[in-house]
């Protein structure tokens, strides 16, 4: 098995999913930095403020599945749904 690749945008559509993002990305970051099977995990705001631009990658598709299971409960997870994620998730080899 390869490593899960994900690669895309976050994108907000009002003011207050912006300041949701810039108010929580911060520690969602940190802890999915710290996750066990985590390469690298890269967001950063764009020259557009409504926008955020993200390149994952984790060592195998049990890492990406922990760091879905552990982002789902986290306080970023319940508090940003109405947030666009326009991203793909592709398997590369190791």
């Amino acid at each position: 098995m390869g490593q899960i690749r994900v690669e895309g945008r976050l994108i907000c559509t009002t003011e207050a999913q912006a300041e949701t993002a810039r108010k929580l990305l911060p520690e969602h970051i940190r802890l999915s930095r710290a996750e066990p099977g985590n390469i690298h995990f890269n967001l950063t705001q764009g020259d557009d403020p409504m926008v955020w631009h993200l390149d994952e990658l984790f060592e195998s598709p049990e890492a990406f599945a922990a760091h879905q299971a552990r982002t789902k409960s986290s306080a970023w997870g319940e508090s940003s749904g109405e947030i666009t994620r326009d991203f793909t998730v592709t398997e590369e080899e190791a």
